[in-house]
């Protein structure tokens, strides 16, 4: 489909998503959220899609909520939209129902979201950025929560992220005074994963991502992505439980065969999902 607020292309089993209101830093939108939303799903769907990566057009990667969308709360528009369109939408059975809300379904998504930062991640898009499963930023990205200094609170599930990220005197530090982090001070915090020259970003995501589509199992991919978010609900010994069961499932797997196979005979691995 023709996208408004976003560009979505797929290629060598990378779909990219990219949040595309440049002259607005990328600043939020109900268009840009149901767009994201639909590119996610695609890429869900697609066999071909083994990696997704999520950035910004231009100099910034999302400053936040579009203030036309915020002043449409106070009205109550805002709220009735939101609820009436994402208030009861299921994403998937089959994962918790903590990961179908409106923001955080971005862990039901089987394959691994990885964050593109490239510029300011502000408010909102501070959110997003916490709900991929891994972050690069540039060196011209900073970060900001922003919410107090709006006379608002730490919004859709980021008092639950944010904490499990950098811990808990970290996170108030960030949430109480929304101050701007640069990206050096995100790698030292443990937000991002790894920080790159603004030219170098893309290409060193891409080359992380084709490594990920190429020379790893899909399969085992989804079932660690699952793991580690479900773990977080568990006790160790539950943890250990499903891990356990999920190696035997892993033993009768196609990709465990063939993980076997390409390693004896050294060649690339040709991994199917199955």
């Amino acid at each position: 489909m023709a996208y408004e607020h976003i560009k979505f292309t797929t290629d060598e089993g990378i779909a990219t998503v990219t949040l595309n209101r440049p002259d607005k830093l990328n600043a939020w939108t109900r268009i840009m959220e149901r767009e994201v939303r639909d590119a996610m799903e695609a890429a869900e769907k697609d066999d071909s899609v083994r990696v997704i990566i999520l950035t910004g057009e231009g100099r910034g990667f999302c400053a936040g909520a579009d203030m036309n969308l915020l002043s449409g709360i106070e009205d109550g528009s805002e709220k009735r939209e939101a609820g009436a369109v994402y208030g009861t939408k299921a994403y998937n059975v089959a994962v918790r129902s903590d990961f179908q809300t409106q923001y955080s379904y971005f862990p039901s998504i089987s394959k691994p979201i990885i964050g593109a930062i490239n510029g300011p991640a502000a408010g909102l898009g501070m959110v997003i950025s916490l709900y991929c499963d891994m972050r690069f930023a540039s060196r011209e990205a900073v970060f900001m929560t922003a919410f107090a200094k709006r006379g608002l609170i730490a919004e859709h599930g980021i008092s639950w992220m944010l904490p499990r990220l950098i811990g808990h005197s970290a996170a108030l530090d960030l949430l109480l005074s929304s101050r701007k982090v640069t990206a050096e001070e995100a790698l030292r915090l443990g937000l991002v994963n790894q920080v790159y020259d603004a030219e170098d970003l893309m290409p060193a995501v891409k080359v992380y991502a084709t490594d990920l589509a190429q020379n790893v199992s899909p399969r085992s991919m989804a079932v660690m992505k699952r793991q580690v978010y479900d773990a977080q609900f568990l006790s160790l010994s539950e943890a250990v439980a499903i891990g356990n069961e999920e190696m035997i499932k892993s033993f009768a797997s196609e990709d465990f065969k063939e993980g076997v196979a390409h390693f004896l005979e050294k060649r690339p691995a040709k991994f199917t999902g199955r």
